[in-house]
């Protein structure tokens, strides 16, 4: 596959971008410490800015959440452009099993325009466990809150389903589907997709991509699907999908921007902005595509903010100051500030001499409350993992193995073993592994403080860091996972995005429960004797 590389303005205001406004702009978002990773702004087809938080970079792909939605999204419009599919068609004719799950009535009316514009009326429980191979009939067996098309209700599972037509209609993954049609002709190399245990993507969530990648479709669409001289997206598709067709009221991802909730409302898996005009691919903790068609701009992000609403307010307060004309000079841009390692601290000859080759067994019985909620110890957050098919956890056979350039960590996770190396000279080093049937690109440090061992594990795939306190006695050693951002941040960030849409407010006291149970049981001290 040909790669192609978006061309760059060698300043903003070649571009047509206000350095000033900019530099408002990544000065709150500097000052206000929020986790964002990754920021872009195009205007006329060029980038006009960019910048990354290191140890993150322009390389990696990072996971997209409820960006993922418009993908599918745009998937559908190809099918319906190529006469597979039609928004009319009924969803338990295309998936008969649906009916061996759901004998409402309802079910009858449910069309794959509903779904694709959230107002299908099934309600998937947040507390589902997502590692179960029946998510067709865990749909049909959800419950309704009102018949299709006579509400708007914010349900992941409602693009599982598109997923699962997608594939019936196509006879091929939505992945394999968009290859030509999508990915190649953007220059975007295959991306990773989580997928159900039938190998159908997840549709709502597990996409990743990296920040180039989101900006040229941000592109193409803002083109009328058109990217660099070619009809890519169908151009009747982009128009439909990024306008209002269905009135969410004051719900939102992003929570208020003190902005006419008029202007708000939702396409087919596209957000509409405050502003006019514009609308937005929108994913949990900050990743987003806004697109301005009136300034023929995009700006992109990519993050780890458990309030996006933050990062939304601080790139809107600049709109239209940021695309307007002016005349200054170029001016300097506050940069993202880099997640520094911990700064190399004195050796520990002494407990490393004791530790070396040695195996940390965790005892089985210290692991259970974390289980219990879906969530077993694992060395990512929490929120890293919580909506994977296959979750990692149970970490068990730690392997510790002091040289001179740091520690080689290894551990077992279920069937998966991995080894990452952290620096511990004040630099990160960076490794691959597998978790949970997913690859990941680790910075990983270490450092002693006094008799503790402090090792951090940032994912830059993903939106947090690991942070693990290890403390040796004779014989015993504990262990005290915790996350960056904190994980009662996080949950508490995963519950209002779920809530989004929802008038019951039994369900929201539900979701509530689960991420406190997640808080208090996922992280607590867990207990290994050294072998």
């Amino acid at each position: 596959m040909e790669e192609i590389t978006l061309p760059r303005a060698s300043t903003p205001e070649e571009a047509g971008v206000s350095g000033g406004a900019l530099a408002a702009m990544t000065r709150e978002i500097v000052d206000e410490g929020l986790e964002m990773h990754s920021l872009m702004v195009l205007r006329g087809g060029r980038v006009a800015y960019e910048d990354y938080r290191a140890p993150y970079g322009a390389e990696t792909p990072h996971a997209m959440y409820s960006v993922s939605k418009s993908v599918t999204s745009i998937a559908v419009g190809f099918a319906v452009e190529e006469g597979k599919l039609r928004l009319e068609d009924k969803a338990a004719d295309l998936v008969p099993e649906l009916r061996e799950a759901d004998k409402d009535e309802r079910l009858e009316q449910l069309q794959v325009v509903h779904l694709v514009s959230m107002c299908a009326g099934k309600s998937v429980s947040v507390a589902a466990d997502r590692t179960k191979k029946h998510w067709v009939r865990d749909y049909g067996a959800a419950k309704w809150i009102y018949a299709p098309g006579e509400g708007w209700h914010y349900c992941n599972e409602n693009i599982y389903m598109l997923c699962v037509i997608l594939r019936r209609v196509t006879g091929e993954s939505v992945t394999d589907y968009l290859m030509p049609r999508l990915f190649e002709p953007l220059g975007i190399a295959r991306p990773f997709w989580e997928t159900d245990g039938g190998g159908v993507e997840a549709g709502g969530w597990g996409l990743f991509l990296k920040t180039e990648d989101m900006a040229k479709i941000g592109l193409c669409y803002l083109h009328d699907g058109v990217f660099e001289g070619r009809q890519v997206i169908p151009a009747g598709w982009v128009r439909a999908s990024s306008s209002k067709q269905r009135d969410n009221g004051a719900a939102s991802r992003v929570g208020d921007a003190g902005d006419d909730q008029g202007l708000w409302g939702y396409g087919y898996c596209f957000w509409m902005n405050t502003f006019p005009g514009s609308y937005r691919m929108d994913g949990m903790f900050a990743q987003f595509v806004f697109v301005f068609p009136a300034y023929d701009a995009c700006v992109v992000t990519t993050g780890g903010e458990p309030d996006p609403g933050a990062i939304y307010r601080a790139v809107f307060r600049q709109i239209p100051k940021l695309f307007e004309k002016s005349d200054e000079a170029p001016v300097d841009i506050p940069r993202l500030p880099a997640y520094e390692p911990p700064a190399e601290a004195p050796r520990n000859p002494v407990l490393e001499a004791k530790l070396n080759r040695r195996c940390i067994r965790f005892v089985p019985t210290a692991q259970p409350l974390g289980k219990a909620v879906g969530f077993p110890l694992s060395m990512m957050p929490a929120m890293i993992l919580f909506m994977s098919a296959d979750k990692a956890g149970g970490v068990d056979r730690v392997h510790l193995r002091f040289g001179e350039d740091g520690l080689k960590l290894s551990w077992s996770e279920g069937k998966e073993r991995n080894t990452v190396l952290c620096g511990m000279d004040g630099r990160w080093r960076k490794c691959r592994v597998t978790l949970g049937g997913v690859g990941f690109v680790l910075a990983c440090s270490a450092a002693w403080e006094g008799e503790e061992l402090h090792v951090r594990l940032r994912n830059l795939n993903s939106v947090a860091q690991r942070m693990l306190t290890f403390r040796f006695g004779a014989r015993a050693v504990r262990m005290l996972p915790r996350s960056l951002p904190g994980l009662e941040t996080m949950t508490a960030a995963a519950a209002d995005a779920v809530r989004t849409g929802m008038k019951s407010k039994a369900l929201g006291k539900l979701v509530a429960g689960v991420m406190d149970k997640i808080t208090a049981l996922a992280e607590p001290t867990h207990v290994g004797v050294l072998r």
